[in-house]
C-alpha cells in the first residue's frame, strides 16, 4: 500500500491522464501484483471454519481435494487449481466456481480454466435431483474437449475430499506451488503492456 507522499497520478478523469500518469500507475500495479500468491492464501483463510453443513470446512476440504490431486501425481497447476476451487464461496455464494475461475484465468490453460468455471455444474451429478434439479445437467457439455478432465476432478478429487479422517496437507505444503503458478499470467488483458516495461 502505498500513501499520498509517493509519486502518484494528477488526472481527476482517466481522459486527462498523461503517459506519465500511466507510468507512475503502471510501477505501481509492479509492485501489487507480486502480493497476489499472499492475498490468495491470506483469502483462504476466510474459509475456515466454515462448514457450511458439510462433514469439514471449506478450508480443508480444498486441501484435501489439492492433496489427493497431488497424491495422484497431478501436475503444480492442476493441484492449485484442486486447491483453489471453491475460494470464490465467500463472495459468489451463488457462482462460486466462476469467481475461482476468473481468478485462475490468466495464471493456468484453458483446460484448467474450463475444469475450475464448470466443476459446480458436473458436482451437481451428485446432488442436484435431492434438490429438484437436473443431475444429468453436465451433459450439456458432453462434446466439449474438457468433459472427461472436469468429470476426473470431481469425481477422484473434489467429491471424495470431505473425509474427516482423510489426509489434509496444510496450506504451507502447496505455498511454493501457489507461488510458481501465480508468478506471472500466461493470458492477460495486460501481458503485451507487462512485457514492454520488463
Amino acid at each position: 500500500m502505498t500513501d499520498m507522499t509517493t509519486p502518484h497520478a494528477q488526472f481527476t478523469h482517466m481522459k486527462d491522464g498523461t503517459a506519465e500518469d500511466w507510468g507512475i500507475i503502471a510501477s505501481h500495479f509492479g509492485e501489487f501484483a507480486k502480493g497476489l500468491p499472499d492475498r490468495i492464501m491470506q483469502h483462504m483463510e476466510l474459509l475456515k471454519g466454515d462448514f457450511g453443513g458439510f462433514p469439514i470446512d471449506r478450508l480443508s476440504h480444498c486441501l484435501q481435494t489439492a492433496t489427493l490431486a497431488h497424491r495422484d501425481g497431478k501436475d503444480d497447476e492442476y493441484v492449485v487449481c484442486a486447491l483453489l476451487h471453491d475460494i470464490g464461496d465467500t463472495l459468489g455464494s451463488y457462482n462460486h466456481a466462476d469467481v475461482a475461475a476468473v481468478l485462475l484465468e490468466p495464471f493456468v490453460s484453458e483446460a484448467n480454466h474450463w475444469m475450475i468455471k464448470h466443476h459446480a455444474i458436473f458436482q451437481g451429478y451428485y446432488f442436484f435431483h435431492y434438490l429438484g434439479m437436473d443431475r444429468d445437467l453436465r451433459n450439456n457439455y458432453r462434446d466439449n474437449p474438457h468433459f472427461m478432465r472436469t468429470i476426473e476432478f470431481v469425481s477422484k478429487y473434489d467429491a471424495p475430499a470431505f473425509d474427516p479422517d482423510g489426509e489434509i496437507l496444510p496450506m504451507e505444503f502447496f505455498e511454493p506451488m501457489i507461488r510458481k503458478v501465480f508468478a506471472k499470467p500466461v493470458r492477460s488483458l495486460y501481458k503485451e503492456a507487462e512485457a514492454a516495461m520488463s
